[in-house]
């Protein structure tokens, strides 16, 4: 873990707003860690969640936000919302449409992820709609609370996973697909900017305690094992439909922990541990995670300089 920063009421403000960005996928192989597909397919299953994830996201934090009263959070707010999912007519690259894109090259290439990424679409529609499944007796107010609780629970994950792939070095070292890395990089260094975004919507409309951390702790005791089950799930979907590989394989935990070995994957420690941080009562996600080094990487990806440089020759005359 590197060194954090302080927690966002006691930092300088940080604008937080979508990127544009510019990712060539036409050399990008497979399995693009040569030799590694577990490592791959386990990694790719980001790709099979998040644009259904983010989307959602979205559509409830519009639903929360006339609840927001602080004209800071609104902005951060706002701008994560710009960061994760595409708005009408916007010109910034968001995390669902780029990670959309790579389903896309996936399918072209042969493996068709629709089956599951309609499964997942169908979770969170049913499950994690406007309104509560089951005939569950909550009120509007409680089950859009409920569903923030969750965001943030999310988020948490993805902060650590963004931290991580920032300082995989094993990442460097396997010569992966350099385009790929850069997506992973550049969306794992937006995860760090906005990882305390969530929380603090949850914290500022989620009520008073002990009922706000009691809902906090039941929102991370669901997120995990789900997605557990569906990271699982979708590394042995990927698996099995790779039209590359020599012969049908499939998930095993012996293949994950050798990739772990290698740097390739996170450790389950380095997962597991951010449950506990994330359950104490003073925990703020501005402890995860290094906002310098995010910002850095953001300054610094080539495809934030690749689509910069065309918005520069677009303006020549």
């Amino acid at each position: 873990m590197t060194t954090p920063d302080l927690p966002s009421h006691v930092q300088e403000p940080h604008p937080i707003a979508p990127r544009r960005v510019s990712f060539d996928w036409r050399a990008t192989p497979l399995v693009w860690i040569p030799d590694e597909p577990t490592a791959t397919h386990v990694i790719n299953v980001l790709h099979l969640l998040l644009p259904a994830g983010e989307r959602w996201f979205v559509k409830v934090f519009k639903e929360a936000l006339p609840l927001v009263r602080d004209d800071q959070l609104r902005a951060d707010v706002k701008g994560f919302m710009g960061q994760e999912a595409r708005r009408p007519g916007g010109q910034e690259a968001t995390h669902s449409v780029q990670h959309s894109t790579v389903l896309d090259h996936l399918a072209h290439q042969g493996l068709d992820t629709a089956p599951y990424t309609r499964h997942v679409d169908s979770l969170f529609a049913r499950l994690l709609g406007e309104k509560p499944p089951f005939g569950l007796p909550l009120t509007d107010r409680e089950w859009l609370r409920f569903r923030l609780s969750v965001i943030a629970a999310i988020e948490q994950f993805t902060a650590v996973l963004g931290d991580w792939v920032l300082h995989a070095e094993g990442l460097d070292r396997a010569g992966p697909d350099p385009v790929m890395l850069d997506l992973l990089r550049w969306h794992g260094a937006e995860e760090v900017e906005h990882r305390a975004v969530a929380f603090d919507m949850y914290q500022h409309t989620g009520g008073e305690d002990p009922a706000r951390y009691l809902r906090r702790v039941l929102g991370m005791a669901m997120t995990a094992p789900v997605l557990l089950y569906l990271w699982g799930w979708g590394a042995a979907y990927l698996l099995r439909h790779d039209p590359q590989l020599a012969a049908p394989s499939r998930y095993s935990l012996r293949a994950h922990r050798r990739a772990v070995r290698k740097g390739l994957l996170p450790t389950w420690g380095e997962l597991g541990a951010a449950i506990p941080r994330y359950l104490r009562r003073s925990y703020h996600p501005s402890q995860e995670g290094s906002l310098r080094t995010a910002v850095a990487y953001l300054a610094s990806s080539p495809a934030a300089r690749a689509a910069a440089g065309a918005v520069s020759r677009a303006a020549l005359p």
